[in-house]
Formats: C-alpha cells, sequence, structure tokens
C-alpha cells in the first residue's frame, strides 16, 4: 500500500509495486506532443532490425537487403495496423472521411494482427525485387517480429489500455479511472478506491503478451540453427503467436468484433494462424522425411 500522502498513476497492488506520474507524452516539438506509444513502437522497430541484421550476417546475408525490407515493411506494416482496425471497428468510421479517418492514427485504433499481414506482405515483394526466398526473409525476422511485439507493448503501459477484466491475481493491475484509455462498464462496477482515488484493478494482458512473446523469440533463436526446413521457423512463429494470443484476447475488454458473429476477430485470426501453420509444419516434415 503506497504512503497515504501518495496516489500511484498505475500500481500493483499485490505485488507492492507503484508508480506515480506515469507519462504518456514523452515531449513536444512545436507544439506537437509526441506519445510514450509512439517512441516504443520506434524503439521496437529498431530493435528488431538490429537483431534481423545480426542473424543475417551471422548467416552470410546481406544486411543492406534488410535495411531495404526494413523501409518497405514499416509502413506497410502501419497501414496494416490501421485498415484491418478500421475494418472490425466498421461502425466507427463508415459516416468519416476514409482517407482523414486512416491517417488519424493518433486518437487511436492500430491493430497487431493487420501489421504482420503488411509486414509479411513487404516479405513477399522484397522476395521477388531481391530474388531471396521468402522463408529465408521470414525465418531471418521472426524472432525480431517478437522483439519488436515486445517493446512495442509497453506503449500500452504508458497509454493505460489494452487490459482485461476484473481480477485480484498476483499480477493484478490497478490504473486510475481519470487516467484510464477506456473504461468499461463492467469494470467501473467493481472501481477500487485508495487514498480518495478511483482504480479500475484488471489484468494486465500486455505484460502478459510481453512475457510470453520474450520466451517464444527466445525459443525460435535457439531452434533456429536447428531447423528442419526453411520456412519453418516463421511458421512456428504463427503457432506459437496464434496460441498466445487466442487466450490473452479472451481477457481483453477492447475485443473486436468479426463483423456480426459476436467473435472476437483476434481469436479468429489468431485459430487461423494455428491451424494453417500446423498444417503446412506437418507438410515441411514430411517433404523432409521424403528427401532422405
Amino acid at each position: 500500500m503506497p504512503p497515504d500522502n501518495i496516489t500511484p498513476d498505475i500500481w500493483f497492488p499485490n505485488l507492492g509495486i507503484y508508480f506515480e506520474n506515469v507519462p504518456q507524452y514523452a515531449f513536444s516539438v512545436f507544439g506537437f506532443q509526441i506519445y510514450m506509444y509512439a517512441l516504443c513502437i520506434v524503439a521496437g522497430i529498431a530493435a528488431a532490425y538490429f537483431l534481423a541484421a545480426w542473424y543475417a550476417k551471422c548467416t552470410n546475408q546481406r544486411t543492406e537487403d534488410y535495411l531495404d525490407l526494413l523501409c518497405l515493411g514499416v509502413p506497410m506494416a502501419v497501414a496494416g495496423l490501421r485498415i484491418y482496425y478500421m475494418v472490425f471497428n466498421w461502425d466507427l468510421y463508415r459516416t468519416q472521411n476514409i482517407v482523414a479517418a486512416f491517417l488519424n492514427i493518433r486518437d487511436g485504433g492500430l491493430a497487431i494482427y493487420g501489421g504482420i499481414i503488411g509486414a509479411l506482405l513487404a516479405g513477399a515483394i522484397m522476395s521477388v525485387r531481391k530474388k531471396i526466398p521468402f522463408t529465408t526473409l521470414t525465418d531471418t525476422c521472426a524472432p525480431s517480429l517478437l522483439l519488436g511485439q515486445v517493446i512495442g507493448r509497453m506503449g500500452n503501459f504508458f497509454n493505460r489500455e489494452a487490459f482485461g477484466g476484473f481480477t485480484d491475481n498476483l499480477f493484478a493491475m490497478r490504473i486510475r479511472v481519470d487516467q484510464a484509455r477506456y473504461t468499461p462498464s463492467e469494470l467501473l462496477e467493481q472501481v477500487v478506491t485508495a487514498n480518495g482515488v478511483q482504480y479500475m484493478q484488471v489484468h494486465p494482458t500486455f505484460l502478459y503478451e510481453m512475457f510470453f512473446n520474450f520466451i517464444l523469440m527466445i525459443a525460435l533463436i535457439l531452434y533456429r540453427p536447428h531447423k528442419k526446413f526453411n520456412g519453418e521457423v516463421i511458421l512456428l512463429y504463427m503457432l506459437g503467436y496464434g496460441v498466445i494470443r487466442f487466450f490473452i484476447e479472451a481477457l481483453r475488454t477492447d475485443q473486436l468484433i468479426f463483423f456480426d458473429t459476436g467473435l472476437p476477430a483476434s481469436q479468429i485470426m489468431s485459430a487461423v494462424f494455428v491451424v494453417v501453420s500446423v498444417l503446412l509444419i506437418i507438410m515441411g516434415h514430411m517433404r523432409t522425411q521424403k528427401r532422405r
């Protein structure tokens, strides 16, 4: 419990950890506020590139090819992030100017699966242009995607968003109601008051995803030199991340719904990732066995 004169912005009561004055903005440039979220995304992109470039150098690939992939992949991933969110939140945008709404990302609205799809499309384009096997590019970049996701997820901490429902487990997180990015009605019914301040006590689902993505990244890095066929690493990424996101999505309170089905779009996409990757992994191992 914080001292009586302290009202933390973010608080993990069961761990005894609290954070005061957690900034949403890093600094301003000519009056234009730069979000901490944006800095986390940029840091994630930079770290992802350097990890991919390091492995490319270790495997005698041209690091310049991965710089070119970065230059194409980032705008395509950002476009995918935004388009995916808008498609599955169409009621919010149907009456707006589509181009203006697409460009107005400062008000929020990015979805990770759209970014993954955009990045994979960029890899396919670069594969054709550079005459590099698509599986070589993707196996090199799979752990980098996870590293970028791990660092980028820290932006959700600064934004007070991407959390789950009420919990009192060890990792329960309290967010000030007056600072939360959104306030689900079911959570407002279970508000916790401490030192005169109202908090929502929630699952920090972004932290769960960061942890499991980091474990998956390490596993892929360790397994990559022992892969059985080209493309296996990116398929294991799709399988692992699909499983992680499927279960974490069930906890979240800000789900995008797949049109009129009532089902979370990210859970459907996760299931697709898992099924497709399992089938392709089985086929890849069968082909490998036949060659022996």
